[in-house]
């Protein structure tokens, strides 16, 4: 396969950067509202968020709900992902702190998401994402040894932290796989997010109902809650989606490693937090694994098909129904 054009990879990458920016300020912003707990804001900023989704991609989804109830089962591992994530992210830092929730949730991605393509894909990992995907792991392990000093986490809630992390991450890179593959099978990328998000957000309607009082209680906090859900949920994963359709699932959680490096800056900005040496050192190690999949097409097949192309469909399409390829409407 050859490789993809620069601009269109570059498309992709940034798309992809601009959403890892937005989703840093999460953690940021979350210090806003310090009586908030973690499953009342991660129901409230994905729910909420997972839903406008589903609202703005109506007519999509109906014109892809041929195609969408042939995958209903992945769309559901999908959406129980997405439903998993923001809990298990949100209460990472809340017992571990914001490092090393965001660094293990976030480091832990890429690797389950190349493993997710090896074994369901059968797909070789290629030698830069590998690099890269070093790089990464190494500069946000760095950033957060340089932030754990001075801390007083016990050793079962570290151990807890690292845990929900690990699941945070697990479950993202499974959703990211899912969007990806309902993609390749010719749904549509609105209809495509909008199914997982728009699902994942229903699963997490009770919890916001059963745990979100906290939201309410005062003007700013319900004012981080609507940032949070419209800024980096909505519109962040609009552009994660449009990036979904130039690169990758594991080269997309790769470049999402540039987010506990956007969030370090923040708290040292904003917060007022300060950053050892070796934080530095590990910037640099994340920039330099940006600029690795950002120079290296091979990492990325060609495009994905949109509309007016007429590619060879794929098996579970060669009934000769109509299946909706748009654009986000």
């Amino acid at each position: 396969m050859s490789p993809r054009p620069a601009g269109r990879l570059n498309g992709g990458v940034a798309a992809i950067l601009v959403a890892s920016f937005l989703w840093g300020t999460t953690g940021t912003a979350a210090t806003f509202a310090p009586g908030v707990g973690p499953l009342a804001m991660g129901a409230a900023a994905l729910g909420i968020g997972g839903l406008l989704q589903a609202a703005i991609a109506v007519p999509s989804l109906h014109r892809s709900r041929g195609p969408l109830r042939r995958h209903a089962p992945i769309v559901a591992a999908g959406a129980l992902s997405v439903a998993i994530y923001p809990l298990a992210f949100y209460s990472s830092m809340r017992l571990g702190g914001v490092a090393i929730g965001t660094v293990v949730s976030l480091a832990s991605a890429p690797l389950a998401s190349g493993i997710l393509e090896r074994v369901l894909e059968r797909r070789s990992l290629s030698r830069w994402w590998m690099l890269a995907a070093l790089l990464g792991i190494a500069g946000s392990v760095l950033l957060c040894l340089s932030t754990m000093d001075g801390t007083t986490t016990g050793v079962a809630a570290l151990a807890a932290s690292i845990a929900l992390g690990l699941v945070a991450g697990t479950t993202y890179a499974a959703y990211s796989w899912v969007v990806h593959r309902l993609m390749v099978h010719r749904v549509g990328r609105a209809a495509s997010m909008g199914a997982v998000f728009g699902g994942g957000g229903l699963l997490l309607v009770p919890v916001l109902l059963a745990a979100g009082a906290p939201l309410v209680a005062s003007a700013q906090a319900l004012g981080v809650a609507a940032y949070m859900a419209l800024v980096p949920m909505f519109l962040g994963y609009l552009l994660f989606g449009y990036g979904l359709t130039r690169v990758r699932p594991s080269t997309a959680t790769t470049l999402t490693l540039s987010e506990p490096a956007v969030a370090a800056v923040l708290a040292v900005l904003v917060v007022g937090e300060r950053l050892a040496p070796t934080g530095w050192v590990g910037l640099a190690a994340i920039g330099a694994a940006l600029v690795v999949l950002a120079v290296a097409p091979a990492n990325s097949p060609a495009p994905l098909p949109h509309a007016g192309s007429s590619p060879r469909p794929t098996a579970p399409e060669r009934d000769g129904r109509s299946v909706d390829t748009g654009a986000m409407p």
